[in-house]
């Protein structure tokens, strides 16, 4: 895969990315579907992830596998003409700034929190 290829697949995501965040403000979008849709977003764009980078090749995985899968799901729950719509609008707007869903950044912590309660607790217990 060269180089210019990536940035296209990366640019790409980035405006399926931003259509998503203005699909899940969008009252036509199912709830399931605008749930997932934030989940995606707000993970994405958030600053923490659930496996840290610098963990040696699962650091860069869930960026790899689990955003792009995320998408692709998303995608398939919104219904089509509304996606059509909103992918139109990302095109418009996309440069001006980044969404910031700190619902989703909560999510993230608290599962971090949650997965760092288990490990002490079955540490505790050994």
């Amino acid at each position: 895969m060269s180089i210019e290829r990536l940035k296209r697949w990366a640019g790409q995501l980035k405006a399926e990315l931003y259509a998503l965040y203005l699909a899940y403000k969008d009252p036509r979008v199912p709830w399931y579907a605008r749930v997932l849709a934030a989940c995606v977003v707000g993970y994405a764009f958030s600053p923490i992830d659930l496996i840290p980078d610098p963990i040696p090749v699962l650091g860069y995985l869930d960026d790899l596998v689990l955003i792009p899968l995320g998408i692709v799901l998303a995608i398939r729950l919104i219904p089509g003409h509304i996606l059509v719509e909103h992918r139109a609008k990302s095109r418009a707007v996309a440069a001006r700034s980044k969404p910031v869903n700190r619902v989703a950044a909560a999510f993230v912590v608290v599962v971090w929190i949650s997965l760092a309660t288990l490990a002490i607790y079955l540490v505790a217990r050994l």
